[in-house]
């Protein structure tokens, strides 16, 4: 009887290198990649990108003609990124990092003002480590998003929150929202000051201002929303009060004190954020002293809310 083979393995390490300098390598390339807004050239294998990517197969599985074949567009992701998600192709490892080497080049343009505009002005670099988790998510590898998962909840802080948060979102990655958004509730005074905060989505704000968690009181939370809405306002060259229509019925207007509604409704006389009848909802709410005097417009206390003297009248306290 046949004695079974044996699979041995010879080291790791010198197979992984030599494969790593296969990277972006001209040599006995046969594709050839133009990547990001910076269209970068960038240099790979076929077989080794096809084998390894179910993505990539389909991208190339044409056999190229004869001459010299067109280069392959991929202007959505950036170049550092797609080198990273190649070196994990080639390797499975890749090197993770909070930061790109080239800070983000995106602004206002001098369209925003104020703390928008001087947010914006302070570009911090771009987040490596998410931009390699979005290219892990198109191109399907499962592997690699899991790594850029583990390594991202380890890193979460005030500066990376909400640019996570927005990925998340925008990917159904339901885990990670909820980490972020616990991260925020525990964080939210810090986290309403970063540029991240101004520059998330209407969809990634939405469960923010639907929390009772988040550690901040009602009239901060309507500046940060004014903030927030003048910075896409800018971006978009849209109203303020249309970037705002589908988050500001999530503001707990009746929270405040007549005064500050008296001030808010004034502001919102000279530029409109919040619909007139969100307000008058919470007039009413202090006329009546009752929080059922506007079924639409909600008087729960946050976990951060400040304690003012009407509030004993509402009927739904904070639990």
């Amino acid at each position: 009887m046949e004695t079974p083979g044996l699979v041995v393995h010879g080291e790791a390490e010198p197979f992984s290198t030599a494969l790593r300098s296969l990277v972006n390598n001209r040599l006995y390339s046969d594709v050839r990649f133009v990547v990001g807004q910076e269209q970068q050239e960038v240099f790979a294998h076929r077989c080794l990108l096809a084998c390894r990517c179910n993505f990539f197969q389909r991208l190339l599985g044409q056999e190229p003609g004869p001459g010299v074949p067109s280069p392959v567009v991929l202007s959505t992701v950036p170049a550092e990124a797609f080198l990273a998600v190649l070196e994990f192709l080639y390797t499975n490892s890749v090197k993770l990092q909070r930061h790109s080497v080239s800070p983000a080049g995106r602004g206002l343009g001098g369209r925003g003002t104020g703390a928008e505009e001087r947010a914006l002005r302070l570009q911090p670099p771009t987040l490596q480590v998410l931009e390699v988790l979005t290219a892990a998510v198109e191109y399907g590898l499962e592997e690699l998003r899991e790594l850029c998962l583990e390594f991202v909840v380890k890193m979460l802080d005030v500066e990376l929150v909400c640019e996570t948060l927005q990925v998340a979102v925008t990917f159904g990655l339901g885990p990670l929202q909820e980490r972020c958004i616990a991260f925020i509730e525990a964080h939210s005074q810090e986290v309403l000051g970063t540029r991240g905060f101004l520059e998330l989505s209407a969809p990634a704000l939405l469960p923010l201002l639907r929390s009772d968690n988040l550690c901040v009181d009602e009239a901060e939370l309507v500046l940060a929303a004014r903030s927030w809405a003048r910075v896409g306002a800018a971006v978009l060259e849209r109203p303020v009060a249309e970037v705002a229509a589908p988050v500001v019925r999530e503001l707990r207007l009746a929270l405040l004190t007549p005064a500050e509604l008296s001030a808010l409704e004034e502001q919102n006389r000279r530029e409109p954020l919040i619909p007139v009848e969100q307000i008058v909802e919470a007039w009413k709410c202090h006329a009546l002293r009752s929080g059922d005097a506007a079924r639409d417009a909600p008087c729960r206390r946050r976990r951060g809310t400040v304690p003012r003297e009407h509030h004993r009248f509402l009927d739904l306290p904070f639990k």
